[in-house]
């Protein structure tokens, strides 16, 4: 059964294939303008725009994403499910990250949703220079996978809770119902997998060494994969969690105790003390493992958000002609315009 209907999917691909503009920018791909999604008569009517400046309000729904060439054509898919699926769209705020090219990045946005809400703020790749180590996969180790751990850093303090999300996943699901957990003492809510083994994210020298393995005492650490997060960043602020997983980036550059770039830090903070959110929320996975990245089926259970976490990434499957069974349910939100489509000849 697919996680959506027939005719979500009908509405969706008429949006697909119809392509009123064309964005470009340089090297950069090439995207479709995406049709205006506005806000029904239940929706609030307050917008972020209108609020005074530091102050809070929960009905605005505040999304964090990164920007980059390499994966701007899943960032650009992931925001359009957002918005197609949400029940007040226009109550949805944008916080994008760009190391480089914010320029072109902005103007992209811009003419690729131009109703959307949003912000884009420089991540200094300074921040984590000689911090990362070298991890099994290049892409993990580019400084703007370590932007989620700024974010308390760079957004305002009006900002009081974000959804951070990876830039290789759809949500099939009203975003609010997320936005809306409650995180109860916890600073961190995300779906959460007790029965993985943990022993896996970190070396021998790790569990070898008392000093290491007491982080987790008092805790029972369960995996919880780091591309979808509900943050509450006024606590994040006050307890310090930047420098937190600065310190364990610091160990692992000196006694190499992980090899999955950004994510075992996380744990190593953050394990054992989250708010656990439904799985349907984090199907991740899809783009298999971090080696080879093969094909994989859904888990059990309702979906919400699909996550091509791993090696394989979608839009490079179906451009390559060898698509896996689930990279169909992404296409449908891809707005990125092939040359054979726009090419006079």
């Amino acid at each position: 059964m697919l996680p959506f209907p027939p005719l979500a999917i009908v509405l969706i691909l008429s949006i697909a294939v119809h392509f009123p503009a064309t964005v470009t920018s340089g090297d950069l791909p090439s995207f479709s303008e995406a049709p205006a999604f506005r806000n029904g008569e239940e929706c609030p009517r307050t917008t972020w725009s209108s609020l005074p400046k530091g102050s809070y309000n929960p009905s605005i729904i505040h999304i964090a994403m990164t920007l980059d060439a390499t994966y701007l054509r899943g960032s650009i898919a992931g925001v359009l499910s957002v918005l197609q699926h949400a029940s007040c769209p226009e109550n949805i705020v944008f916080h994008f990250l760009a190391s480089h090219r914010r320029a072109e990045l902005r103007r992209i946005i811009v003419t690729t949703f131009p109703y959307l809400s949003f912000h884009l703020y420089h991540f200094d790749t300074n921040l984590v220079k000689g911090k990362i180590s070298s991890s099994i996969r290049r892409a993990l180790d580019q400084p703007l996978n370590y932007a989620r751990i700024y974010l308390a850093d760079l957004l305002p303090g009006g900002v009081r809770r974000i959804i951070y999300f990876d830039s290789d996943l759809i949500v099939v699901d009203d975003v609010a119902k997320l936005w809306e957990i409650n995180l109860g003492p916890h600073v961190l809510g995300a779906p959460e997998y007790c029965h993985a083994n943990f022993t896996n994210y970190f070396t021998a020298k790790f569990w070898s060494n008392p000093a290491f393995t007491t982080s987790f005492r008092g805790r029972k650490p369960c995996y919880f994969n780091t591309g979808v997060m509900v943050i509450d960043l006024w606590r994040w602020r006050e307890g310090k969690f930047t420098e937190r997983l600065e310190t364990w980036m610091r160990i692992q550059k000196r006694y190499r105790i992980y090899q999955l770039g950004s994510l075992p830090p996380f744990l190593l903070v953050f394990a054992g003390d989250v708010e656990g959110v439904e799985h349907r929320w984090n199907q991740h996975g899809l783009g298999g493992d971090n080696l080879e990245g093969l094909c994989r089926n859904l888990h059990p259970g309702p979906v919400s958000l699909l996550h091509w976490s791993g090696k394989g990434k979608p839009w490079l499957r179906l451009d390559s002609k060898r698509p896996c069974p689930l990279d169909s349910l992404w296409a449908p939100y891809d707005l990125f315009r092939h040359a054979s489509l726009i090419s006079d000849s």
